[in-house]
C-alpha cells in the first residue's frame, strides 16, 4: 500500500508512462501532419469528443468502485481477523484456571502455544493469499507452539495450511475442554472466536480466486485507448500547436483512472498496492507476544520508499 506523505510527481508519471509516452507521440504525429503538411483530413472536429468522455467517465467510475469495494472488503476482512486474535488471546490467557497447584506450569505452557499458534494462522494466511511459501518465517513460530519435527513436516504439505492451524486450535482448545481448564460457556465463546476467524479467512479465499470479470477489464481499456487516439484529432483545428499538450494532459486522466482500477482489483497480489498484509500481521504478532509477557518484539513494519507491505 503506497502511504507517501506528499504527491510523488515522479511515480505519479512513472504510473502510466509507456502508454502515456504513446500518446505523446501519437498527438505530435497528428498536429505535425496537420500543421505542417496541411493533411487536413486528419482532422476529426465533429467528434462529439464531450459526451464520448462523459461516457467512458461513468464506465470508469463504475468499474473503479467496484473494485475498491474489493479491496476495501479485503481490509475490512482483515480488520476481523486483528480484532478476532486479540480477543481469541484474550480467552486463552484470562479465561482458564487450573484445578490443582501441580498444573500451572502445564497450563502456562498450553496457553503460550495456543497463542503461538495464533501468531503462526496469521503469518500462514497472509502467504496463502500471497501464493507464497511460508516455511522460513513459520517454523520458529510452530516450534515455539509445541509441533515436534514430524508434526511440521506433516503441516507442510497441506494445501491450506492456516485451515490446518486453526484445526490444531480446535484440538487444543478440546484438549482444554477434557482437563477441566476451562468450562462448557468458555469454550463456546473461544470457538466463536475460531469460527468468526475462519468466516474473514473464507471470505478473503473468495476475493482472491473470485477475479473481476474479464470485461471489466477489457472493455474499459479499450473505450480509453480509442478515446485517446480521437483526442489529438477532434482538438487539432483548435488547439493546433498545442494538442499535445491538452490532449496528453486530459489523456493521463483517463489512463491513470482506468490504471488506478485495474491494480485495485486484487489486493492479494503482492505489489505495492495491495491491503498491506507484512504490517497487519506484524503488529498482530506483536500485541499476541505482549498479552504473552514478553520483551523482546519485533520491530512494527514501517514504509519503505513509500510503500507499507
Amino acid at each position: 500500500m503506497i502511504v507517501p506523505k506528499s504527491p510523488q510527481v515522479k511515480r505519479m508519471l512513472q504510473y502510466v508512462g509507456l502508454p502515456l509516452l504513446s500518446l505523446a507521440c501519437f498527438d505530435l504525429v497528428v498536429v505535425l501532419a496537420y500543421k505542417a503538411l496541411h493533411w487536413e483530413w486528419v482532422a476529426l472536429p465533429h467528434i462529439p469528443l464531450a459526451l464520448y468522455g462523459s461516457a467512458i467517465g461513468i464506465i470508469l467510475a463504475f468499474r473503479n468502485n467496484s473494485a475498491y469495494s474489493r479491496w476495501w472488503e479485503a481490509r475490512t476482512l482483515w480488520g476481523s481477523v486483528v480484532n478476532n486474535s486479540r480477543s481469541w488471546a484474550r480467552q486463552v490467557l484470562t479465561g482458564m484456571r487450573v484445578r490443582s497447584a501441580g498444573e500451572v506450569a502445564e497450563l502456562k505452557q498450553m496457553q503460550r502455544h495456543m497463542v503461538y499458534h495464533q501468531i503462526a494462522y496469521v503469518h500462514a494466511l497472509r502467504y496463502h493469499l500471497r501464493d507464497v511459501k511460508p516455511w522460513w518465517e513459520l517454523t520458529p513460530m510452530l516450534e515455539s507452539a509445541g509441533l515436534n519435527a514430524s508434526e511440521l513436516e506433516a503441516l507442510s504439505v497441506q494445501k491450506n495450511v492456516p485451515l490446518a492451524i486453526q484445526q490444531r486450535m480446535s484440538v487444543l482448545l478440546d484438549d482444554c475442554l477434557e482437563r477441566g481448564w476451562t468450562d462448557p460457556m468458555q469454550w463456546r465463546a473461544m470457538d466463536e472466536s475460531l469460527n468468526d476467524l475462519a468466516d474473514a479467512q473464507g471470505g478473503t479465499e473468495r476475493i482472491k480466486n473470485t477475479p473481476m470479470p474479464k470485461q471489466y477489464d477489457y472493455f474499459p481499456q479499450l473505450f480509453v485507448q480509442i478515446y485517446c487516439v480521437l483526442l489529438p484529432l477532434a482538438l487539432v483545428t483548435s488547439m493546433g500547436w498545442f494538442t499535445p499538450l491538452g490532449s496528453t494532459l486530459v489523456g493521463f486522466i483517463f489512463l491513470a483512472l482506468d490504471k488506478i482500477g485495474r491494480d485495485l482489483e486484487d489486493p492479494f497480489d503482492n505489489t505495492i498496492y495491495d491491503v498491506p498484509l507484512t504490517s497487519i500481521t506484524r503488529g498482530i504478532e506483536i500485541n499476541l507476544r505482549q498479552l504473552l509477557g514478553e520483551t523482546e518484539l519485533p520491530e512494527a513494519e514501517k514504509p519503505v520508499a513509500g510503500v507499507l507491505w
